[in-house]
């Protein structure tokens, strides 16, 4: 901004401009850091977050400015040039909040990190099946009325037992509670799709099931964000 000189500050000697920017940056940077501090964990959204904060800060931004082009560049004082002066002062912050928020952004790749399976865990439940889906990979319980669908990758079976009975078979199982009518095997799922108040969850085999608030927690501390 030193260097191209814009709002009227390419008059000015480029030791002095340069001071003023930087005064002017680091000045105005505090202050939207500070409010987005304050206000920014509250709003969802990375790119509405930055549009608020910097709406928010410009005000107080503006006056700022208005004080330091008088003080450091002796503009004339015009107060009803406030609003010109507050448009300036929102784009110059919109594209420092936005650099900001871009520099310090971490992509995170989130995945389930669990321990081995216990030896037998999910025996009880296994015995149940069939001799062909036995030894398949459990990914999935559904509760269907009285009964409980079993996922796995041979397929799916249909058990007469309560859905609560194959919860407690598989209470040493690594494994998600997803929903009351859902559990999911902490190996199987491959993505989570987030919505308000719950989300969706991709198992393997291309099995989709709900999450609902209720036992969305214990999935997002085990890093599905």
């Amino acid at each position: 901004m030193a260097q191209l000189g814009p709002y009227r500050t390419g008059e000015a000697p480029q030791p002095l401009r340069t001071a003023y920017w930087l005064t002017a940056a680091v000045g105005s940077g505090l202050a939207g850091i500070a409010l987005d501090a304050v206000l920014g964990p509250r709003i969802r959204g990375f790119w509405l977050r930055i549009a608020f904060v910097s709406l928010a800060v410009t005000p107080p931004v503006t006056l700022f400015i208005y004080a330091l082009n008088a003080s450091m560049l002796d503009l004339p004082r015009r107060p009803w040039l406030l609003p010109q002066l507050g448009w300036q002062v929102l784009v110059v912050l919109l594209l420092m909040m936005t650099l900001r928020a871009l520099a310090w952004r971490r992509i995170v790749e989130t995945r389930t990190i669990v321990e081995p399976p216990l030896p037998d865990a999910d025996r009880a439940l296994r015995l149940r099946l069939s001799a062909r889906r036995r030894g398949a990979r459990l990914i999935a319980i559904e509760a269907e009325d009285h009964y409980v669908r079993v996922h796995t990758d041979a397929g799916s079976e249909l058990l007469s037992m309560r859905f609560s009975e194959a919860l407690e078979e598989l209470s040493r199982a690594h494994g998600f509670r997803l929903h009351r009518s859902w559990w999911g095997a902490a190996d199987a799922i491959e993505a989570v799709r987030w919505r308000r108040g719950g989300g969706e969850a991709r198992l393997s085999g291309g099995i989709a099931a709900p999450v609902s608030r209720s036992y969305a927690g214990a999935l997002k501390q085990a890093g599905w964000r």
